[in-house]
């Protein structure tokens, strides 16, 4: 008997993303019941026999109660089975925002929720081996159990978890909440789907993260996506094909500026940007005075253009030439005072001059080109 499942992950319903500004922000917070809604549309489409989601459905405990609402209300364009389970953000405790969706009565009967460590047979087809979270962190496995589990003969053996896969994810990943790598093999699973990792990932050939399908992150790591899950026959290996989900491509630049060509580079990788992009640009280096003026202005146009953008500059370092400082036309104390800062740059406190001649030659700068006041605006 043949079973295809849609296998997702970390939707994170209620996300706040409070790095961006407010209509940023939003939009990225509606993209999550969006990718919700074009789940339940592939799922149809490929006619799929369950969409499993393996945790981390919200992203905390205290999500609204519209949004609980919102996040089955997406999940409607799908009349088949949705097995959910609780990860680390939306743990199974004994007041969880899993019992308010229950107290709500906005659980639909297609919506298995696997908040208990036992078998569920979903449609007569599967049985479902879930380790739902009941706290945020364990540190034990919980998916142990999944190889002693028997199950009905003649019926694909699935397993749900979420956590950290020991000694395959990077050292930098959590260790909480750890899986046994080798699990779907001793426990005979057909299919291990896990989340938590928020990008796809093959373990092996039966164990994968989905990832989130609405990337969330600057990191590079295949997220965005849902997977297809395709199993001829109780003990196949199954065909696991990747779909993307996510409407938004998150990116990092961290350009390095040294000469003008870096700059130069720079400026258009900022103009190939897209709408649907969000952005983190980091800048370090050095540049002049009119180069710090034109990518201000590539910043603030990309910024107009994109879905959201954080531009870090802290560590670009500010050197005006001897033509940057010609062109600011200081003159009286104001060009006594820039005078005396350049001098004291190569004395013991160059440092702190050259940072306050940075500061006033950025004012002088910025008030060099705001327009001329007319007569009238000057008698005001």
């Amino acid at each position: 008997m043949a079973l295809k499942l849609l296998h997702s992950a970390d939707w994170q319903i209620g996300r706040i993303y409070a790095q961006f500004e407010p209509d940023d922000a939003a939009a990225l917070f509606e993209a999550r019941f969006l990718s919700v809604e074009r789940l339940a549309t592939l799922a149809t489409e490929h006619k799929v026999d369950a969409v499993l989601v393996a945790g981390d459905v919200f992203d905390a405990q205290t999500v609204s109660d519209k949004s609980i609402r919102r996040l089955f209300n997406a999940m409607m364009g799908y009349p088949g089975a949705w097995v959910m389970l609780p990860g680390n953000h939306d743990a199974a405790l004994a007041e969880s925002v899993w019992t308010r969706a229950h107290r709500l009565g906005v659980v639909p009967p297609n919506a298995v929720i696997c908040l208990e460590p036992s078998v569920r047979i979903v449609g007569e087809r599967f049985a479902v081996l879930p380790a739902p979270l009941t706290q945020r962190h364990t540190y034990g496995d919980l998916t142990e159990w999944f190889s002693f589990a028997s199950t009905p003969e003649g019926l694909h053996r699935i397993g749900l978890a979420h956590g950290c896969v020991q000694g395959v994810l990077s050292d930098d990943v959590d260790s909480a909440n750890p899986i046994a790598a080798n699990r779907a093999a001793t426990a005979g699973l057909d299919y291990l789907a896990l989340g938590d990792w928020h990008g796809s990932k093959r373990i092996d050939e039966r164990t994968w993260y989905a990832g989130t399908p609405e990337t969330d992150r600057f990191r590079a790591n295949d997220s965005g996506q849902a997977l297809l899950v395709d199993i001829a026959a109780p003990g196949a290996v199954p065909d696991v094909q990747t779909l993307q989900i996510g409407r938004y491509r998150w990116q990092q630049m961290e350009p390095r500026l040294a000469v003008p060509s870096d700059l130069d580079e720079t400026l258009q990788t900022l103009a190939e940007t897209r709408s649907d992009d969000v952005l983190q640009i980091r800048v370090y280096g050095v540049c002049d005075l009119n180069g710090q003026r034109r990518l201000q202005q590539a910043v603030e146009a990309a910024r107009a253009r994109l879905r959201a953008l954080v531009y870090e500059s802290h560590a670009l370092r500010l050197e005006p030439t001897e033509e940057d400082f010609a062109s600011l036309r200081a003159d009286g104390y104001v060009g006594e005072v820039l005078q005396q800062l350049r001098t004291e740059q190569d004395g013991p406190q160059a440092d702190r001059a050259r940072d306050a001649l940075v500061v006033l030659a950025r004012m002088l700068d910025e008030l060099g080109s705001r327009p001329a006041a007319t007569g009238t605006e000057a008698r005001a």
